[in-house]
């Protein structure tokens, strides 16, 4: 239970949020932390650790995905009394909770003048910043978002998080090529990201459909190349060989002209002994990662379950088109 409440909150699936917070008022009560009487009844509590306060604001996220508004300002009272309201990390989960409360958009409209103003006496508080961001997002006000994610990284442009976020925005709106740009950003500073290289594969392939991109031999070629790129960082990346079947399968089923762009960019789909290799590599991978999660071997769970389901979907589509 601890190892989850020290993972990023947004990694947790829903039934995990729900059972930290169904095990919250239990944690918060056998944790150290409280207002103690004295400062002598101190010297007996529990030492305190710097993971201690990691699983206080865990848990407070994740009582806020299930409702539990009042086990998280417990949490939220335990990291107040400890670091002050003038923390920045702070201050942005103390923006959180008056946004959880807020009931409609006026009230968020308040929320956001005050992050305002405390971005008015620190321009660089980065919590502030991206919390401003967020609500931005919510209240549908994108182009302000965009700006302001921007002008974060303008003063803080290693901050991998905000560049993820800027794609996620450019994404939303349609907007492929600077949201592959963003995910380049990142990979500047995390080069071994494997998850970010299969995204930008996505996002090339979804280009593609949409009709974005004139060059489709030189987008499946570099889309190809980072799947690839991806389960070479980690073998078991489910979403790396589902992006690697996709690519294949079509570059398989109706290859693209080959363009004069593509080749010198390096980035021409391989031969077709290769293509098929690539193919059959992606078809045993996933086979074996779907009958191993279904079947419920250890070492074989941390999977999201939507995924298995797309990925075994996948294969029964290539197995009956291979029939016919």
């Amino acid at each position: 239970m601890t190892s989850s409440l020290l993972r990023p909150p947004g990694h947790l699936s829903p039934a995990t949020a729900l059972q930290l917070s169904q095990q919250a008022p239990n944690i918060i009560k056998n944790s150290p932390g409280a207002v103690t009487a004295s400062a002598f009844s101190s010297l007996f509590s529990a030492p305190e650790t710097p993971e201690l306060w990691t699983i206080y604001e865990n848990l407070l996220l994740s009582c806020l995905r299930t409702g539990d508004e009042e086990s998280a300002h417990l949490c939220l009272g335990r990291l107040v009394n400890r670091f002050g309201d003038d923390n920045e990390r702070v201050m942005a989960l103390i923006g959180i909770m008056k946004e959880a409360d807020a009931t409609d958009d006026a009230t968020l409209e308040v929320v956001l003048k005050e992050y305002e103003a405390l971005l008015q006496e620190n321009p660089t508080n980065t919590p502030i910043v991206k919390r401003r961001v967020a609500l931005l997002r919510s209240l549908g006000r994108i182009p302000d978002a965009v700006t302001a994610l921007t002008g974060l990284l303008d003063f803080s442009p290693t901050d991998s998080e905000a560049w993820s976020e800027l794609s996620d925005i450019y994404f939303s709106q349609g907007m492929y090529g600077q949201a592959i740009y963003a995910l380049e950003e990142v990979l500047v500073l995390q080069p071994n990201a494997w998850n970010i290289h299969a995204r930008i594969g996505e996002l090339l392939l979804m280009s593609i459909k949409s009709g974005d991109q004139n060059d489709s031999a030189k987008q499946l070629g570099e889309a190809l190349k980072r799947f690839c790129r991806s389960i070479e960082l980690c073998d078991d990346y489910l979403r790396g060989y589902y992006g690697l079947k996709i690519t294949t399968t079509q570059l398989l089923e109706d290859p693209p002209k080959p363009s004069k762009q593509a080749e010198s960019d390096g980035l021409s789909p391989p031969n077709l002994p290769t293509l098929q290799k690539l193919d059959g590599l992606a078809t045993e991978k996933l086979g074996e990662i779907t009958r191993r999660f279904t079947a419920g071997e250890r070492g074989w769970q941390g999977f999201d379950e939507a995924e298995i389901v797309a990925a075994r979907e996948l294969l029964e589509k290539s197995s009956s088109t291979t029939v016919r």
